[in-house]
């Protein structure tokens, strides 16, 4: 990549000054925590669902490729459909005690159970 490729500047305005160089931002991956220092929710959710039931796990703190890898492993555990985005684990169905129960072997011990 070129030090002032234009693709990465295309909402930029122009300048006039002939020494300026664009100073992109770089990308900032969020540490990912130890797995005993994380404060997961584990709760039911079924709002915009259509009235379908699911486990949603919140609090995650880390990079989005270690939220996707617990979310799978989770599904795989359970053997059902989920996604994982948004700092957030979405698993199908009413599945919170298992869920809960696969967090605290996993070693996530600050692990809450809402409602």
């Amino acid at each position: 990549m070129k030090k002032n490729d234009w693709k990465e500047r295309l909402n930029i305005v122009y300048s006039t000054n002939p020494n300026y160089s664009y100073e992109m931002d770089e990308d900032q991956t969020q540490a990912t925590l130890e797995p005993s220092q994380q404060n997961l929710r584990v709760q039911l959710d079924r709002k915009n669902r259509g009235g379908k039931v699911v486990t949603l796990i919140t609090g995650f703190v880390g990079s989005e490729n270690d939220l996707k890898n617990l979310g799978k492993e989770l599904k795989n555990k359970c053997g059902v459909g989920g996604s994982a985005k948004d700092h957030e684990i979405i698993i199908q169905g009413d599945l919170k005690q298992r869920i809960f129960e696969l967090l605290k072997k996993a070693g996530y011990t600050k692990t809450k159970s809402i409602g």
